[in-house]
This record gives structure tokens, C-alpha cells and sequence, in this order.
């Protein structure tokens, strides 16, 4: 009875020892390099992250929003938009990591704040009031009724590379403005960096603000 008991464990274990070094070699040898190997051959852009590049170097991701703000003044102070760009939509994933210094990370996450929260509605307030402040020109005043969602809110990653086309058209004479360029050829940037739903009915047309900017920065070089 003890011989059998004891052949039966080592048959076992021999059985589980042979199942650990198949999957072993399967999933920790030939998958990864088989798959890595696929996604480079079939979607290298998206394999290495979805780079942007322009005059010959890495400016960012498809993926990943950037701020395009001023120097940081001394103090400790916020720094300011630089409003010759195109702005994101406001968020706080957009900051730097505070909390392990060791790596240059960006924050992703929501403030998970509810629609009621008196610290969100201020946010919401004050993205507005300063929305309709930067982008009011001469001859031209935004209604606050005009500003669109995705200008004082930020989106649940807070690191959308994306805004709406009418939050776009909204700070064309600004960016017109600050450029001296004629609005109507920067609305035309506007339309032809808008993309439609992805398959004609998911989602809803959008923006890429790093792939715009990289267009206004042509426009304003050949100027």
C-alpha cells in the first residue's frame, strides 16, 4: 500500500515537473519574442508606442497628452499656457510624478470627484472663466454658453491626446491671433486634423492637439 502511495506522488510530481517546464518554455520563451516579433512586423508604429516625430526627432505619443505651457515662473507657481498652441483639455494627469522621484513619470487617473462636488464645480468655474479669457480676441468675445464639456473637464486616463473639434474651432482666432496668421487657413487646419468615428459610428470626431500643433508649426515656419 506504502509502495503504491508512494509511486502514485512521484508520478505526480513528475507529471506536474514536465507540465512546468513546457509551459516554462512556452510562455516564457517562445511567446513573448513571438509575439513582440509579430506586432513589429505587422504594426510596428503601434508596437513602438504610436511615436510622433517631426524634424527628426520624438515629440510625443499618439497615445499620450502633453502640455504646452510657458516657462514655470519661480515660486513654485503653476506656469501658464502658452496660448500661441492649441490647448488640451484641462487635467491633472498631465502633471509630473511627485511621488517616486527616481522615474520621470507622468500621473494617470481621474479626480473621481461627483458631479456635485463643490471642489469640482469650482474647477469646472474657473476652467471656463479662463477658456473665455484666452481665447476672447478683438472683435470677438467667447460666450460662455459656447464653451464646449471637454474644455473644463479632463477625461478619466488624464492623459487624453484628444479634444472635440469644437473646443478646436473655439481657439482658432487665438492661436490665429498669437501667430499673425489668418484664422481662416488655421480653421483649415482645424478640418483637415479632424478625424471621424472610428468605423463610421464609434466614439465621436476628435483632435489630435499634438499632431495640430505640429501642423501650426509648419504654417508658422513657412510664414
Amino acid at each position: 500500500m506504502t509502495h503504491t502511495y508512494a509511486g502514485t506522488t512521484a508520478r505526480l510530481l513528475g507529471a506536474g515537473l514536465r507540465a512546468l517546464l513546457v509551459l516554462t518554455l512556452v510562455c516564457g520563451v517562445l511567446y513573448p519574442p513571438a509575439v513582440t516579433g509579430a506586432a513589429q512586423a505587422l504594426f510596428p508604429g503601434r508596437a513602438d508606442g504610436s511615436e510622433v516625430t517631426a524634424d527628426g526627432r520624438t515629440v510625443g505619443s499618439e497615445l499620450i497628452g502633453q502640455r504646452y505651457d510657458l516657462p514655470a515662473p519661480q515660486g513654485g507657481e503653476a506656469p501658464a499656457p502658452d496660448l500661441r498652441w492649441f490647448q488640451p483639455r484641462p487635467s491633472a494627469g498631465l502633471a509630473t510624478n511627485s511621488v517616486n522621484t527616481r522615474y520621470d513619470l507622468l500621473v494617470s487617473g481621474a479626480s473621481n470627484l461627483s458631479g456635485d462636488n463643490e471642489e469640482l464645480i469650482g474647477r469646472v468655474k474657473a476652467a471656463k472663466a479662463a477658456v473665455v479669457a484666452d481665447n476672447s480676441v478683438p472683435g470677438h468675445r467667447v460666450r460662455p454658453q459656447d464653451v464646449p464639456p471637454d474644455a473644463v473637464t479632463s477625461s478619466g486616463s488624464g492623459l487624453d491626446p484628444h479634444i472635440s473639434p469644437a473646443y478646436a474651432e473655439l481657439q482658432v482666432r487665438r492661436v490665429a491671433a498669437r501667430n499673425h496668421l489668418d484664422a481662416d487657413r488655421v480653421a483649415e487646419l482645424v478640418a483637415h486634423h479632424t478625424e471621424g468615428r472610428a468605423l463610421g459610428f464609434v466614439g465621436e470626431p476628435r483632435v489630435n492637439v499634438l499632431r495640430l500643433n505640429i501642423a501650426l508649426r509648419g504654417l508658422t515656419d513657412a510664414r
